[in-house]
């Protein structure tokens, strides 16, 4: 997953940018480019770096496959050019005193991409399919704010009994067990898009092929070549077609940078991120970069279940022995900011940005780690370190930082860490199943908000990999999540930050940073900080 510091993926302190816009007097000759635009072919293709792993809003976990889902459907609630919230599908909410229960309108004119009507029933049915408990979905806890729901999605209540009701073809009723004040943000999640009820029923298959594909966005899937590339293109079925101006949008699947890099060169990309870091110091200055925040965590995990990460001095001995300014001023290049915690910055609280009042949780001191792992050793009774081998998927920088993680680790704890990669999907898989000691993983947040990054180390959360489980914790960020006093919120989720780095189940490494280069015929292209770029309004301009 990928980069610094979201104005949502959490409750918005907005990063996006518009790229190209233009300025200047009306003079002859801009009048001329205007007039010239109706023959420039609008299209735009950019690299996706690894084949999305589910073009399915129930099933979806990455940020590949997000950003696809992001432009082919919409919710009850889409993001404007700065990434703020606002009413999509919806034409209208209203909030029950209590703040507990929503009743949303939709828009008359919100059609699939067949021309059909989007209906509060298909809303239903998209939700309660991600809570069923044979989806399978990990994202289905982000619903749990719903009445019933968690009940229903652990099988210990009935799907009537959760608090989505479609009272006719174009209202929907919300029950929360509370109050939530970034409810709105939560809904421009693509778990909570509708798919129509009809197809998923018809065709189990349906999310596969581009050729079965329905959708309700700004854009439609016309192609997929699984491993190739994925072509969306402009939905004439959409409300708001008419600020839509791109015809087609193709995403690329290219891992290797060095590969991307030289397309973008070539003419071949139009949009790239992830640059190599040997050209980053060139490029710095290219009219065609931008870095733009991305609230994430780029980290390895440890699977706590697996030795030698059964000992959590062993763990923290580990996080201990890596120089952080090192990696991000020498391999990665990119701006990000060393992590000492799973937080980023970027999340405001009443006491000043959350990752500052916490401060960090360790430091990083080679002597010091060497002492804890022999600790930790005796500990478990070990004369000699189990075998380590560090997991990552598939991808120039990642190697790169594991490559200098793994040289770190043998200078400073003589540790040899065996390497190994795999392709994203497989990937994906390999850590689902437990079958891994320590494993890279990035994570960003639906919107900027700490919760949003601590809930992925929650005892029952399907993202949480490491096989870690505290119920201190979990029972801390459940209050969290009721508890209606700000300053009272923010505290128990800086106690539950402190037990997670107590136990140390993983290692931060940095907070993202995005670093993107992008043709400069195009503008509007909005850069969110907790999505890819959104082309709902990009437009070439010559």
């Amino acid at each position: 997953m990928k980069k610094w510091l979201l104005s949502l993926l959490l409750v918005l302190v907005t990063g996006s940018a518009l790229a190209g816009c233009y300025g200047g007097g009306e003079d002859e000759s801009s009048k001329g480019d205007k007039t010239d635009k109706g023959n420039i072919k609008q299209e735009i293709v950019v690299n996706a770096s690894s084949e999305p792993p589910a073009i399915d809003p129930a099933k979806a976990t990455d940020t590949t496959s997000g950003w696809v889902l992001d432009h082919i459907f919409e919710g009850l609630y889409t993001r404007d050019k700065d990434g703020k919230p606002v009413l999509g599908a919806a034409k209208d909410v209203k909030t029950s005193d209590d703040g507990k229960t929503y009743t949303f309108t939709l828009r008359d004119d919100v059609k699939w991409s067949d021309g059909s009507q989007v209906t509060a029933g298909d809303f239903e049915y998209a939700w309660k399919r991600v809570l069923n408990p044979e989806t399978g979905s990990a994202f289905s806890f982000y619903l749990y704010y719903i009445k019933g729901a968690e009940e229903y999605n652990k099988g210990k209540g009935k799907v009537e009994d959760v608090g989505v009701t479609a009272v006719d073809d174009k209202t929907l009723e919300v029950q929360l067990n509370a109050p939530l004040g970034y409810f709105d943000s939560l809904l421009t999640l693509w778990t909570f898009y509708p798919v129509q009820q009809k197809l998923v029923e018809s065709n189990e298959n349906w999310a596969a092929d581009a050729n079965t594909y329905i959708s309700n966005g700004p854009f439609k899937m016309t192609e997929w070549k699984h491993e190739s590339n994925v072509v969306i293109e402009k939905n004439n079925e959409y409300y708001d077609k008419d600020v839509v101006k791109l015809d087609k949008v193709t995403f690329k699947i290219v891992n290797e940078a060095t590969t991307y890099y030289q397309m973008f060169k070539t003419g071949e990309l139009d949009l790239i991120s992830t640059l190599p870091s040997d050209v980053l110091a060139t490029e710095k200055d290219n009219e065609d970069y931008r870095e733009e925040p991305y609230y994430g965590t780029y980290m390895y995990m440890f699977n706590v279940k697996k030795e030698p990460f059964t000992n959590a001095k062993v763990r923290k001995a580990f996080a201990m022995s890596i120089d952080r300014k090192a990696l991000t001023e020498n391999v990665t290049l990119g701006g990000e900011t060393p992590a000492y915690a799973m937080v980023p910055e970027g999340a405001e609280t009443p006491e000043g940005d959350f990752r500052k009042v916490g401060g960090d949780y360790f430091e990083e001191n080679a002597k010091e780690a060497k002492k804890l792992l022999a600790e930790g050793m005796a500990e478990e009774g070990w004369s000699k370190l189990p075998e380590v081998t560090l997991l990552y998927n598939t991808a120039e920088n990642h190697k790169k930082i594991a490559e200098a993680v793994q040289e770190m680790i043998d200078q400073n704890l003589g540790v040899k860490l065996k390497l190994s990669n795999q392709e994203w999907g497989t990937y994906l898989e390999t850590t689902k199943q437990g079958n891994f000691q320590m494993a890279r993983m990035g994570w960003i947040g639906i919107f900027v908000d700490p919760v949003v990054n601590l809930d992925y180390y929650l005892g029952d959360s399907p993202n949480n990999r490491t096989g870690w489980v505290n119920k201190e914790y979990d029972s801390i960020i459940a209050k969290s999540k009721v508890e209606q006093d700000v300053n009272k919120r923010y505290e128990l989720l800086h106690q539950a930050e402190k037990i997670l780095m107590t136990d140390m189940p993983f290692m931060p490494v940095n907070f993202y940073k995005y670093n993107y280069l992008t043709n400069p015929d195009f503008e509007n292209i909005a850069y969110y900080v907790n999505r890819f770029p959104q082309f709902k309004w990009a437009e070439k301009t010559k």
